[in-house]
């Protein structure tokens, strides 16, 4: 089945899809590994990987389309990713999903906020007119190729206008054709409630480690009624907090020992990337 396809059959399964975020090859191909059915992408841990700055617009479209090409073509399982503003109006809609479906993901979102965009959990953001994101919807719906290509709609108007608004535009944007809705940022397990209640649609939970947002279960979400969670930043969250305990250990001992019951050695690390499978290849050709 095509990635596309089963990104479309885990959304409107009974059980919630759980999406881990990676934000570099190795870690998308680790999320594979333990067993994740699909994974994402988004402008936060690829802007931290990449640039090593926040999410706050600095990426181009064939910057991420780029990153999420080399995953796409890593693993096996089906990748959603972020297509932030669109990067424009609705012609650069248009432009960005043709190169992410040629990226080989199996589905994106839009969202709703004025460019330049910032991290949804962060203070001063502000939306586009509904109509202009019902444009933008429609753009992008029509450009897919793939008719399963899952394209969600997100609005970050719940922080700038309140609920109400921010389940109207959900409903508007599931009118204009997106298959799931994303309102980011609810503070509380009542508005949550209110958005799956209110809106017509398949919807999607965001986790993110000291956000806006209650940090609850798969579980638990799925009670309240969301299709879909991701957690977008949590491994490079992570690995943040890894590698600064690490070059802590370093450097007050001036060895890497004491840190070693917390790391991989290089003949795990090796069969994690596969080395093994590659000499094998390899053997197969000699002479």
């Amino acid at each position: 089945m095509k990635k596309t396809s089963l990104l479309k059959k885990y959304i409107l399964e009974d059980d919630i899809l759980v999406m881990p975020g990676a934000h570099d090859v190795l870690c998308a191909r680790i999320i594979a590994k333990s067993g994740f059915k699909a994974l994402t992408m988004g402008g936060f841990s690829v802007s931290a990987a990449l640039l090593g700055q926040p999410d706050v617009s600095l990426l181009t479209l064939t910057e991420m389309a780029d990153c999420y090409r080399r995953v796409a073509d890593a693993v096996e399982l089906p990748l959603f990713v972020d297509g932030d503003t669109g990067f424009g109006g609705v012609l650069n809609v248009r432009r960005t999903v043709r190169e992410m479906e040629k990226a080989g993901v199996a589905g994106m979102f839009i969202e709703d906020q004025v460019f330049p965009k910032r991290c949804g959990h962060m203070a001063g953001k502000e939306v586009i007119a509904p109509q202009e994101m019902v444009a933008k919807v429609k753009a992008a719906v029509d450009t897919r190729v793939d008719p399963d290509f899952i394209i969600m709609a997100r609005t970050d108007a719940l922080a700038v206008n309140g609920l109400e608004d921010a389940v109207e535009r959900g409903n508007l944007y599931r009118r204009a054709g997106a298959d799931l809705i994303f309102v980011e940022a609810p503070t509380s397990v009542e508005q949550m409630k209110a958005i799956t209640s209110g809106v017509d649609a398949p919807t999607l939970a965001n986790n993110i480690e000291g956000g806006l947002s209650p940090l609850l279960s798969a579980a638990e979400l799925q009670e309240i009624g969301y299709s879909a969670v991701v957690y977008p930043v949590a491994a490079t969250f992570a690995m943040a907090r890894s590698i600064l305990d690490l070059m802590g250990e370093i450097k007050t001992t001036g060895t890497s020992r004491g840190f070693l019951d917390r790391m991989l050695d290089f003949g795990q690390f090796t069969r994690l990337v596969g080395l093994e499978d590659l000499r094998r290849i390899e053997r197969r050709y000699d002479a």
